[in-house]
């Protein structure tokens, strides 16, 4: 995108006051500001809750020059300042938008529906991700504000535009049509979702097939019987192809069978007109099994094909293809509890989702769910709770609590049909939490789903830890969006082994082996036994290696499940003296042969033995085996790189051939990964890259997952030739404010940050640290800042970086990370 002032002044029918400038970006969010300049314009928007007018002085000050406002804001004091001015800020907004999407040349699939669009915007992204050049909303960008900033964002020359649409009052898709104007229209289902606005169901549906008013094909699951009679009725200009289970489908869904690790899905296309001839009768494997899932999965396979995707094509994509992170927020809690908070939206299918989540969550047995009135909902209220106890039954919820009025009359029916024993029921927010105690609670996974008005974040206060100041904060998204990035580098039947070990890498323990357990990694891998044993005890039950264990501790490592590597024929042979002990067959152990490390590893000179030990032994197989690149990410180390990946081929066909099985061979890391792709064998191992750290060639594509913050505890002002902490180390040369920050180098921070060298972000600016680091909190100048007590700061994550302190120090990002104390507490945010 690229305008001049004086075009957006004509477009939006405005008036520019200043001088002309050329703009490349537009944002809306001033917090967000960090990294726009020059050629950058802050649209003030003005809503119900918050008015962009306010911080245009803010970002003035900042060095923002060009603004985009309301008629009769005072643009005159800022002399240096260019501004155009506007009735509305936000249609203007919908202007530029939409003039920037006439000079798209591609295709544009327009989503929208109650559930379901960022998972199937996501899913066909993967589908078509090698096939074509795709600009899309990001993450659930599909509001008033969302669409025209996702528009704007998107990449001129490519092939195919994806964009949501949501809405909540009628008239908004009339607008949304405008900037999206899509050719092609998946409308996923109807819901209760946002209902409070519309007259009925079909007052709704009506609103959101507004944004295919100029589509030529619009695609959609016929079995929904309300959405299909308004659609027939009003489809005019446009082509439908439908699916479901009836035969008149265009794709009609036969048959869905349970299979392991997933669902088949068996397809007769009753559709002559596709681009592509394809046999009518086409069986679909997927990674899942809820009807959720299955119905997002459908509304990708009816584009791709309309797409002429080659079913074999399309089949290879769906087997591989992994959840798309949802919107959640997890935290420890009280008494050993896990706190999911889930508020997004407040009906039966957001219910479902977040249901289904909690399930995925191995962490606790115990599962329980607080839940507040469902207000977006036109249904029949007896209905509507007797399917919502029928979901509690369904997901095996131990545990309710039900706050609301219709929730407390409808008591009786909840706790006989969800068959729940432990069941209570409040009249609002207020008697539950008088009546509440903290013993209630312990030893589970809580799942809080309340509509707004309930207030329920006074309920995740009561049962949230109570925090240290200082907190690593974990982007589950960011964590999931790396894992999806390399896998994507994988080719078809690759394994991924996830690296957990030293708390995953400092960022957690059991909350990010979940997750990855829930995104179906193959193998987790740790560095000793009380590691594996700790994910064993939160309830992670996947295949888990100790890659650096004590012969000492292989009866408890066989005891919990967890699988050794094997680096030496002396480990070798205590293992299976110990199995043999306990009385265990062909249990699975993971050779580590050393090709040029010389670290751990089973020499050349041993294999001959180890061979002739495993082919005569029914004590163990050979799960895997697998060596350690020196210098992946080092190019001028690619020789010795390659020779190694050569001597682990020699090494790995002679094993095979004198123990006479097969087993998966691995070698690549994250570096690995990213730059000797023919060297994947059956499996990777992804370490550092998952947590967001990669080398310079590959951190563009990265997000870093960790984001480590503290507050502003005590300010005070220090005199001219005074002194700041320990051994007189930070002397005040001019009078200075400096601020006390509860974080030391107990918890992580290396002292040679201190005196000058390392600075924290208070409010979007530097604030160096002064004189020396202590044991439990340091001091950081905020002369010239506007900051106060209680405001938070950022100590590592965009800026500083974890690269930007590691340079400091001297060190690597590893020991950056891996040095965050666990007792800094670790916040997980989906």
């Amino acid at each position: 995108m690229k305008y001049e002032l004086n075009e957006i002044s004509t477009i939006v029918n405005g008036k520019l006051h200043g001088n002309n400038s050329v703009i490349s970006r537009i944002f809306i969010d001033s917090r967000n500001q960090a990294g726009e300049g020059a050629d950058s314009l802050f649209v003030a928007i003005r809503g119900e809750r918050h008015d962009g007018h306010r911080f245009v002085e803010e970002l003035f000050e900042k060095g923002i020059r060009n603004f985009l406002v309301n008629n009769g804001f005072d643009c005159e004091k800022y002399t240096d300042a260019n501004f155009v001015t506007v009735e509305n800020t936000l249609e203007a907004l919908h202007r530029i938008s939409a003039d920037y999407r006439n000079s798209f040349s591609f295709p544009v699939l327009g989503i929208t529906g109650s559930n379901g669009k960022t998972c199937v915007k996501e899913w066909i992204c993967r589908i078509f991700q090698n096939q074509k050049k795709i600009s899309r909303s990001p993450k659930s960008y599909n509001s008033q504000t969302g669409v025209p900033l996702s528009i704007l964002i998107a990449d001129a020359e490519s092939e195919l535009g994806i964009f949501e649409a949501g809405i909540s009052m009628p008239d908004e898709m009339k607008r949304l049509e405008k900037i999206i104007r899509p050719n092609i229209g998946i409308f996923t289902n109807i819901g209760d979702a946002h209902q409070e606005n519309f007259k009925d169901i079909e007052h709704k549906i009506r609103e959101k097939l507004k944004l295919f008013a100029d589509s030529h094909l619009l695609i959609y699951c016929s079995d929904q019987i309300v959405l299909h009679k308004i659609i027939a009725e009003t489809a005019h200009g446009y082509r439908l192809f439908t699916w479901g289970r009836n035969e008149n489908c265009n794709l009609q869904l036969v048959e869905k069978i349970d299979v392991e690790n997933g669902t088949s899905l068996k397809i007769l296309v009753n559709d002559a007109n596709l681009s592509k001839k394809i046999d009518r009768e086409q069986v679909f494997e997927i990674p899942f099994s809820d009807l959720a899932s299955v119905e997002n999965i459908m509304h990708c396979i009816a584009f791709a094909l309309t797409e002429g995707i080659a079913p074999d094509l399309l089949r290879k994509s769906l087997a591989n293809i992994s959840p798309v992170a949802m919107r959640l927020e997890m935290k420890a809690g009280i008494n050993n509890c896990i706190i999911i908070n889930d508020s997004y939206n407040s009906d039966v299918n957001s219910l479902t989702i977040a249901l289904d989540f909690l399930n995925g969550l191995s962490l606790h047995t115990k599962k329980t769910v607080i839940l507040s009135d469902i207000l977006q909902s036109e249904r029949n209220e007896t209905k509507l709770y007797r399917q919502v106890s029928e979901l509690l039954r369904n997901k095996g919820i131990s545990k309710f609590v039900g706050i609301g009025e219709a929730l407390e009359r409808n008591a009786m029916l909840i706790a006989n049909n969800a068959n729940i024993q432990n069941c209570v029921f409040y009249a609002n927010t207020d008697i539950f939490l008088k009546h509440c105690h903290k013993t209630d609670f312990a030893d589970e996974a809580i799942l809080l789903k309340g509509s707004r008005p309930f207030k329920f974040e006074t309920i995740s206060r009561l049962l949230e830890l109570k925090i240290h100041q200082t907190v690593l904060e974990i982007n589950m998204n960011a964590l999931v969006e790396n894992l999806n990035h390399f896998r994507s580098k994988l080719k078809p039947d690759v394994k991924l082994m996830a690296m957990v070990k030293a708390f995953s890498y400092g960022h957690g323990g059991a909350e990010i082996a979940s997750l990855l357990q829930y995104h179906r990694v193959d193998y987790l891998a740790v560095a000793c036994a009380d590691e594996g044993i700790s994910l064993r005890e939160a309830g992670i039950g996947m295949p888990i290696v100790v890659l650096n264990p004590d012969p000492d501790n292989f009866d408890i490592m066989i005891d919990y499940r967890l699988e050794p590597e094997i680096y030496s024929i002396k480990s070798l042979e205590i293992f299976i003296q110990t199995a043999s002990g306990m009385g265990v067959g062909n249990y699975p152990v993971h050779l580590k042969i050393d090709t040029g490390m010389h670290r751990f590893g089973l020499d050349e000179d041993d294999l001959a033995m180890a061979c002739n030990i495993l082919k005569n032994s029914t004590i163990v197989r050979v799960a895997s085996v697998f060596s350690h690149l020196v210098a992946s990410d080092e190019e001028q180390h690619d020789e010795f790189t390659r020779y190694q990946i050569d001597r682990f081929c020699t090494f790995c066909d002679f094993i095979e051939q004198h123990i006479g099985t097969t087993f998966i061979r691995h070698i690549l890391n994250s570096s690995g990964i990213e730059r000797f792709p023919e060297a994947q064998f059956d499996m990777v191992r992804l370490g550092i890259g998952l947590y967001g750290v990669g080398t310079e060639a590959n951190r563009a594509n990265l997000i870093p997952v960790g984001t480590l913050s503290s507050a502003i505890v005590q300010i005070r002002n220090v005199d001219a030739n005074q002194t700041v902490g320990y051994s007189r180390n930070g002397y005040a040369v001019t009078p200075r404010r400096i601020a006390t920050v509860p974080i030391g180098y107990a918890d992580g921070l290396n002292r040679k940050l201190g005196k000058g060298a390392g600075y924290f972000m208070v409010n979007g600016q530097p604030a160096p640290i002064v004189g020396t680091i202590c044991m439990d909190a340091c001091m950081i100048d905020l002369t010239g800042l506007d900051a106060n007590e209680s405001d938070r700061v950022v100590v590592m994550g965009e800026n500083p970086s974890v690269y930007h302190i590691a340079n400091i120090v001297n060190t690597i990002p590893y020991e950056i990370l891996t040095s965050i104390s666990q007792r800094v507490k670790r916040i997980f945010v989906l």
